[in-house]
C-alpha cells in the first residue's frame, strides 16, 4: 500500500507537467502469466509499461469533450470507496445508500430543484439520459392505456423531439428500442444551438394532442448554448409531453449568478441528467438522475425476487436504478461538496468560464483563427481561419497533441470543421489560458486554403 501511495502521490503532483493527449501506438498484450507475478511485481510493471502510456486527462490542459479532473477530496474518498467495497443498494444494512441520498438533497440544493425530485447515482450522462428516456416511454405508455415495463412497447406509438440533442440520446433511444430514426430534429434559432421553441410548438400542435418526449438541453457540447427552459416548460400546459432535461453540464450554471438565469425553468422537467464527473471533479464514474415522478421510476426498475424487500414498500436503490449491484459512487462527490461546499465550486465554474472567455477573446482578435459561436459559459467552438476541409484540421489537432502542452477535440459545426475547448478542470488558471495561446501561435496550420 506504502508504494502504491507513493505512486500516486508522484503522478498527483505532475498533473502539470504530463501531456495532456498521447497518441497510443499497437499495443503488445502480455501473455496471461501461468504464476502470478505478485502485487509489487504487477505494481512496477504497471508503472513501468503501461502508466507512461495514459494521457493527462485529468490535469489543467486537457480541453477535449467536457472532461474534469479530480479534486483532492475526490480522489481520497474515491480510495475509500474500494476500501470498504460498499454494495450500495440495500437502506437497511449499511450507511452507504444514506449516504447517496444525503449527497442528491445537497445536489437538489445546489441546483436549486424542488425538494418533492427523486433522484440517484448511475454511471454517467449516458445512463442518466436513458433513465429519463426510459421513464418517458412508460410515461407516454400510460397516456396511450399500455403498460410498457410489464407488456413491452410493440404497440407504442412513440418519437422524441429535440434541437440539438447529444449523441448519447441517440444511443439511449437505440438500446431502449426506441430506434434512432424516431428522433425528430426541431430547428434551432439562428446562429444557435437552442431550440427554436415557436417550431417545436409547431410540431407539437401538428400531433393533436399525442403525447411525446422532448429532450430540452442546457448546455450543448459544441456551444454551451441552452434551450428556453422556462419557455418549453409552459408548453406543458397546452400540450402533452414528458420533458426531459439534459444538463450533463450545464446544470452546473445554478452555481453563479453570472450564469444562473439558464437554469430558469428547470424545476418544469419531468426528468434531468447532470454528470458529476464533468464539472464537480469528482472521478468516473459518476452522474444522477433526477426526476419528479418516483412511484413511475419505481414501476420501470423494481426487482422482484424471494430474497428481495418489497418493492411497494422498499427504498432500496436496486428498485430504482438499471443495477442491483452498485459502486457506492456517491462518496466522493459527498466529500468534495463537504470539502469544499457551494461557494468551492461555484468558484471552479466561475473560473473556467473566466478562462474561456479570455481565450474567446484572443481568438475574435486573432489573424488566424476565428471564433465560431459567443463563449456562453466554459465552451470556445473555434477554428483556424486557413483550413481547407475535415482531414487538414485534424492533422493540425494531431501536431498539438503531439506538442504536449493542450490538447483539443475536433467537432463539425453548422457544417464547419471546429474545434471545441472545454474549460471544467479544478486547476485550469490563466497561465494555462496564456499556454494554450502560445502553442496556437507556434503550432499554425500548414495549409493555406483560405475558408469559405
Amino acid at each position: 500500500m506504502a508504494r502504491v501511495h507513493q505512486a500516486a502521490a508522484h503522478h498527483l503532483t505532475r498533473q502539470e507537467l504530463q501531456a495532456p493527449g498521447k497518441r497510443v501506438g499497437p499495443w503488445q498484450a502480455a501473455d496471461l502469466p501461468a504464476q502470478g507475478r505478485g502485487a509489487h511485481e504487477t505494481l512496477r510493471y504497471f508503472l513501468e509499461q503501461v502508466a507512461p502510456h495514459l494521457n493527462g486527462s485529468a490535469g489543467p490542459r486537457y480541453f477535449g469533450f467536457v472532461t474534469g479532473g479530480a479534486t483532492p477530496a475526490s480522489v481520497v474518498r474515491d480510495w475509500l470507496v474500494s476500501t470498504f467495497d460498499q454494495n450500495a443498494c440495500g437502506h437497511n444494512d449499511s450507511a452507504a445508500p444514506l449516504i447517496e441520498q444525503q449527497t442528491i438533497d445537497f445536489f437538489k440544493q445546489l441546483f436549486g430543484l424542488p425538494s418533492d425530485f427523486f433522484g440517484s447515482f448511475v454511471t454517467g450522462a449516458t445512463q442518466s439520459n436513458a433513465v429519463g428516456l426510459a421513464l418517458g416511454r412508460e410515461w407516454v405508455g400510460e397516456q396511450q392505456g399500455m403498460d410498457i415495463s410489464n407488456e413491452g412497447s410493440q404497440r407504442l406509438a412513440l418519437r422524441v423531439a429535440s434541437g440539438t440533442a447529444h449523441s448519447s440520446v441517440y444511443k439511449a433511444m437505440s438500446f431502449l428500442g426506441m430506434g434512432r430514426h424516431h428522433l425528430i430534429s426541431i430547428d434551432t434559432l439562428p446562429h444557435r444551438e437552442a431550440v427554436d421553441v415557436a417550431r417545436l410548438e409547431t410540431y407539437l400542435q401538428s400531433l393533436n394532442g399525442t403525447p411525446v418526449i422532448v429532450v430540452a438541453n442546457a448546455g450543448t457540447v459544441n456551444t454551451a448554448d441552452f434551450d428556453d427552459l422556462e419557455a418549453i416548460g409552459q408548453l406543458k400546459q397546452t400540450y402533452p409531453f414528458w420533458m426531459h432535461v439534459d444538463a450533463a453540464f450545464g446544470g452546473f450554471a445554478a452555481l453563479s449568478p453570472d450564469f444562473r438565469h439558464w437554469m430558469k425553468g428547470i424545476e418544469h422537467a419531468d426528468s434531468i441528467t447532470i454528470d458529476a464527473h464533468k464539472w464537480l471533479n469528482v472521478p468516473y464514474d459518476a452522474a444522477m438522475q433526477f426526476t419528479r415522478h418516483r412511484g413511475l421510476q419505481l414501476k420501470v426498475f423494481q426487482n422482484s425476487a424471494a430474497y428481495l424487500s418489497d418493492p411497494e414498500q422498499s427504498p432500496d436503490y436496486f428498485h430504482y436504478t438499471p443495477e442491483n449491484s452498485r459502486r457506492w459512487r456517491a462518496l466522493p462527490s459527498w466529500f468534495t461538496l463537504m470539502a469544499y461546499g457551494q461557494e468551492g465550486h461555484r468558484e471552479i465554474v466561475e473560473r473556467n468560464c473566466a478562462c474561456a472567455r479570455q481565450l474567446g477573446d484572443w481568438i475574435a482578435a486573432s489573424a488566424d483563427y476565428q471564433l465560431l459561436a459567443p463563449v456562453r459559459m466554459n465552451i470556445v467552438c473555434f477554428a483556424p481561419r486557413h483550413v481547407s476541409d475535415r482531414a487538414a484540421l485534424h492533422a493540425w489537432l494531431a501536431r498539438i497533441r503531439d506538442d504536449g502542452r493542450v490538447f483539443f477535440t475536433p467537432t463539425i459545426y453548422k457544417g464547419f470543421p471546429a474545434v471545441r475547448a472545454a474549460f471544467s478542470n479544478w486547476q485550469t488558471s490563466a497561465h494555462d489560458v496564456q499556454i494554450t495561446i502560445d502553442v496556437l501561435n507556434q503550432l499554425l496550420p500548414h495549409n493555406a486554403s483560405p475558408t469559405v
